[in-house]
């Protein structure tokens, strides 16, 4: 691995990378998370029998509010104009769990890897928010980029 870190100056200082003179080109990431969790809670959510109300609903919301604000919370990410943001939620039974994925796209000059990333985690993170009160031992993990594709860089496929 080679490539420098784009986001350090010269002295090491943090630095937001100029993409001003970049292509506009269709870009679209897609990240997953997972969260872990008793089965009796597993079944209570997709029930729709949470105190708090429509875990999956929610979360699936969540998501996609935290991916437009990305920018805010990550510091050296550009504020992008998404064209599309989704956050698919799946029972797992074999965690048991719930898988989350989710996919942000976006014709411009940089990608949106974070803004997937935000959403997954973010959804996640909702989920263990409106259950916890039946299940404080559940696990968030494998918060990770899928696949990504169009920019500079080309596509990346985890696995590949």
């Amino acid at each position: 691995m080679t490539a420098a870190l784009t986001h350090l100056g010269a002295q090491g200082e943090a630095n937001m990378v100029d993409v001003g003179d970049k292509v506009e080109t269709t870009r679209t990431a897609v990240a997953e998370g997972f969260v872990s969790m008793r089965p009796q809670t597993l079944e209570m959510i997709l029930a729709g029998n949470a105190k708090k109300g429509d875990v999956l609903g929610t979360a699936r919301i969540a998501g996609i509010m935290a991916a437009k604000k990305t920018h805010e919370l990550v510091p050296l990410c550009h504020p992008l104009l998404l064209t599309k943001v989704s956050v698919d939620i799946e029972p797992d039974h074999s965690l048991p769990g719930l898988k989350v994925t989710a996919l942000a796209r976006v014709t411009g000059k940089t990608g949106v890897e974070m803004e997937a990333l935000t959403a997954a985690s973010v959804a996640c993170l909702t989920i263990y928010d409106m259950a916890k009160a039946v299940d404080r031992a559940m696990v968030i993990s494998g918060i990770r980029l899928v696949e990504k594709t169009g920019g500079k860089s080309g596509d990346y496929k985890a696995g590949s």
